[in-house]
């Protein structure tokens, strides 16, 4: 590996909007949430770049002239939108008199979704995003919600690795939402079965997908999406221009669950299709519901993934309250690149005792999943 290195230059792009389309998409595989299309949304609609705190410099490895790997990677001036806090180590590196900002992140912006990271020869990518911390000055790197392969590896080359918790659904089969249920105890299938009643009274949901979502839809998400990121985040992170323009870039990856009451719409979720994997984004409305976040976010997702042989639905990150819906908990994975020793072997420490804490929680998940007893899961 040391010798193929030995080949490789690691370059700095100036956005994934930079890149031939065809060629990232090659890299990166068929995951909608790292294709061409999604990452230079951001970029074109300023969701990323000047005032964001977020530019995108992805990472390439070339050989000779040819891209043989790269990263989606952003220099950082905060850890917002981000879903792996890391605030508490900024101010500990601050307080010791250094600029923990900025650094480098690889990661989907605003998208606690765990996939590849690392498009292509993962330690060749690894060695170009060292290479480019060091040469730049920055604190750190850090690589969220990886797969455990890039994770293992990032491990060999001493980095630092943290776990997380999230809830996700997966598919064991079912033939209809009654058989999901079926796999449920009996308390819990009644308690859904009745959100679900209270839940839809007087609306009409429709699923949308692809092109079926038209302007007024998009119109209305950006309202919902308005009210939920305003209370979640203080201000929303992706900009109106990207609801103008995400129906055109993102097509039958783009699928929208909205409420209808007396044909208007009075809430909705917006989610991505993946080639294996139903991504919940975005979710909010303008009129309180009992249940209906359940419903639009977690129900109706299972509901399309199984009709349409999805194996898992993601619906973003934390929620205890998923577990009694049947969402499983699923441990995350990011590596931490840190070059000052002293620095790093605090959050190695650190790391240590959360990795315990998360192992305990998760056990305690497990245990208050509702299906039956005779139902592994």
């Amino acid at each position: 590996m040391a010798d193929r290195e030995q080949f490789l230059t690691a370059r700095i792009a100036t956005g994934v909007a930079s890149i031939d389309p065809a060629l990232w998409d090659t890299l990166a595989g068929p995951d909608s949430l790292t294709s061409h299309a999604f990452l230079a949304l951001l970029e074109e609609t300023g969701s990323v770049g000047p005032g964001t705190g977020w530019t995108a410099i992805p990472v390439l490895a070339e050989q000779g002239t040819s891209i043989v790997g790269a990263a989606p990677a952003y220099l950082k001036t905060h850890s917002q939108g981000e879903y792996v806090f890391d605030h508490g180590w900024a101010e500990a590196w601050q307080r010791a008199g250094g600029a923990y900002y900025p650094k480098l992140q690889v990661a989907v912006p605003f998208t606690p979704c765990p996939g590849r990271r690392l498009f292509g020869e993962p330690a060749a990518l690894l060695a170009a995003v060292e290479a480019v911390t060091a040469q730049n000055g920055l604190s750190s790197a850090h690589i969220t919600f990886c797969t455990a392969e890039d994770a293992d590896a990032a491990q060999a080359r001493g980095w630092l690795l943290r776990h997380g918790l999230q809830y996700h659904w997966v598919n064991r089969g079912y033939q209809s939402f009654d058989n999901f249920l079926g796999a449920l105890a009996s308390r819990k299938r009644k308690a859904i079965r009745k959100e679900r009643a209270a839940a839809t009274q007087g609306l009409d949901v429709v699923p949308l997908r692809g092109a079926e979502i038209e302007p007024q839809h998009w119109d209305a998400m950006w309202t919902f999406y308005q009210d939920t990121g305003s209370r979640k985040w203080g201000h929303p992170y992706l900009t109106r221009a990207w609801f103008d323009r995400a129906g055109e870039m993102l097509g039958d990856s783009a699928l929208m669950f909205l409420a209808l009451r007396e044909g208007e719409p009075v809430a909705g979720a917006l989610n991505i299709v993946g080639p294996d994997t139903l991504y919940g984004r975005y979710w909010g409305c303008v009129e309180e519901v009992p249940f209906l976040h359940f419903e639009l976010s977690y129900y109706r997702a299972i509901d399309w993934a199984i009709a349409n042989g999805k194996s898992s639905v993601q619906a973003g990150a934390q929620g205890e309250h998923k577990l009694a819906r049947g969402y499983e908990p699923i441990i995350t994975r990011s590596v931490h690149f840190i070059p000052d020793a002293g620095f790093r072997s605090a959050i190695a420490d650190f790391l240590v005792s959360e990795r315990a804490a998360i192992e305990a929680e998760l056990g305690w998940c497990r245990e208050a999943l509702p299906y039956r007893s005779d139902v592994s899961s």
